[in-house]
């Protein structure tokens, strides 16, 4: 396949700092020649000791001609984290008149002696001090038009049912917060909108309404799904946890340390009824039954990526504060697919010939419930490069996960042939994805350019990720990348971002070698 032709290189922009030798990510500019707000900076800095939020701003007022930021108004501190290598960071929002600005951090990082070693994220430099715009509109009035756009009623989305453990579930999450929105250079006062709901279809719309008329900004459905590739339900005998009530077992896993639970649903194929469906039973404690296949792996597999993240990082459930891993299967009627919706797991089963029961692939799970890890860390935003980021850190895990081959959902893809798959990361174009800059797909950010290609381009950091693992082996690399996605990546990060976040780590972590090999891998793709 012959890939369009396309700018393969970054240009780099202004220096962030002046007559200073920015050793790393200076500003850049996107593909269509648009200046970043995201930035990722190491510079040699000597200051006094910085060790608690007001040393951080004095640090920064003291350069602010150089970070163009004021610490007292333009950030606000959001969390103070010391990991275990003795290193501080502090997590600020991006304000505006004391609003946050929509998908912006600002960390700073400091050694275990309180020297600033980096400082990222999107520092807005060319933000307003202020806000003139009237707010006339209140958080009831934002969600009232964001129903009203999306053309579905609340009460069909707010279903509360009782399940077969006696507990009530509502499937309905709905916030507004007021927000300073951003795109194209505008600053907008405005209500950030969450609608997530599993009825009457799967929803996670992120919504952006103009506080002082009521227009919709920007609205997406950012439920994020998966496909895989193999032979399905493989038959193979599985240990469960379950729980026992009433002289029926369920599949409810109580057994994770320090967690929720880890539940798993029955929908029946109603994709149009309630979810979560109703609890997976047995009275002998023996699920073989065909309906049954699906559940089982839907619920051992989430017990499997729920080990992998605590063992391997201590992580404690997807929000690293123990939440419930909740799964469905039989959604819908052939539903070829599976997604994460905000706040629980759905599997079609397949149509039978495209895809068969799709929580029978270990790397689909992965790859979804690291979605649910990105949300609560990078939140990387679902489109262009910082989506397909998000999309490609999702299928690096599911290769953590499932390390037996580079290929993705190769278990559920196209039953019956064996040895197609949905993805490669070794081999990206051989399933229709670039692997280079040079192949990068200039898609429009739309539901039908899939959101700027964040399925398509995730190739090309996903080579990256086969070359570094190659080099440093999958214990470093997965140190490497679980540190970056959760300690460096902000909501806008690029290409370029994530290869300084993936560096930084590898220094943090290593050395000299392993930052290297990172620098090698990256080089190799195009992305400088």
């Amino acid at each position: 396949m012959k890939w369009k032709s396309v700018m393969a290189t970054f240009v780099l922009g202004t220096s962030l700092v002046s007559g200073g030798a920015v050793t790393h990510a200076e500003v850049g500019t996107d593909l269509e020649g648009k200046r970043d707000v995201s930035h990722f900076v190491k510079e040699e800095l000597k200051v006094s000791k910085v060790m608690s939020e007001k040393g951080v701003k004095q640090f920064i007022n003291k350069n602010k001609n150089k970070f163009n930021l004021d610490a007292n108004q333009d950030l606000s501190l959001l969390k103070t984290e010391k990991d275990e290598l003795g290193m501080t960071h502090y997590t600020f929002n991006r304000v505006v008149s004391n609003v946050p600005v929509a998908n912006s951090k600002v960390v700073v990082h400091t050694d275990k002696n309180g020297n600033v070693t980096s400082i990222n994220g999107e520092f807005h430099e060319d933000a307003p001090r202020n806000i003139k715009q009237q707010k006339q509109l209140n958080k009831k009035d934002a969600l009232s038009l964001a129903w009203e756009h999306i053309e579905v009623s609340r009460e069909d989305a707010d279903k509360v049912q009782k399940s077969e453990l006696g507990e009530d579930f509502n499937t309905l999450t709905e916030n507004s917060d007021l927000v300073v929105f951003h795109e194209d250079g505008n600053y907008t006062l405005a209500y950030h909108v969450e609608l997530q709901f599993a009825q009457p279809y799967p929803a996670n719309w992120q919504m952006f309404i103009n506080a002082e008329n009521g227009e919709v900004l920007k609205a997406q459905n950012v439920v994020k799904h998966a496909t895989g590739t193999g032979t399905g339900v493989l038959g193979d005998t599985k240990s469960v946890n379950t729980y026992y009530s009433n002289n029926t077992y369920y599949l409810y896993d109580t057994t994770k340390p320090m967690s929720g639970v880890i539940e798993t649903f029955d929908n029946y194929n109603g994709g149009y009824s309630s979810l979560p469906g109703y609890y997976v039973t047995d009275s002998g404690n023996t699920f073989h039954a065909e309906w049954q296949k699906a559940a089982v792996d839907a619920h051992y597999y989430a017990g499997e990526v729920f080990d992998y993240y605590y063992d391997t990082f201590g992580r404690v459930s997807f929000d690293d504060q123990g939440a419930t891993i909740r799964s469905t299967v039989h959604y819908g009627n052939n539903y070829n697919n599976a997604a994460w919706t905000g706040n629980q797991m759905i599997y079609g089963d397949g149509d039978g010939s495209t895809f068969t029961y799709l929580s029978g692939a270990d790397d689909i799970v992965a790859h979804e419930l690291t979605h649910a890890v990105t949300d609560r860390t990078a939140q990387l935003v679902y489109e262009n490069q910082s989506g397909a980021l998000n999309e490609s850190f999702s299928d690096v895990f599911g290769y953590f996960v499932d390390s037996e081959d580079w290929l993705m959902g190769e278990d559920v893809y196209t039953p019956g042939q064996p040895g197609d798959a949905l993805r490669s990361l070794s081999d990206p174009n051989a399933y229709g994805q670039p692997d280079h800059m040079s192949e990068y797909e200039n898609l429009p950010n739309t539901e039908e350019g899939d959101w700027g290609g964040v399925h398509t381009n995730s190739g090309i950091p996903n080579k990256a990720a086969y070359y570094t693992i190659n080099s440093l082996g999958i214990t470093k690399a997965e140190n490497i990348y679980y540190r970056a996605l959760t300690v460096y990546l902000t909501p806008n990060s690029d290409f370029s971002d994530a290869r300084a976040a993936l560096e930084q780590s590898a220094q943090d972590l290593y050395g000299t070698t392993e930052v290297n090999a990172v620098s090698q891998a990256w080089d190799d793709v195009g992305v400088y």
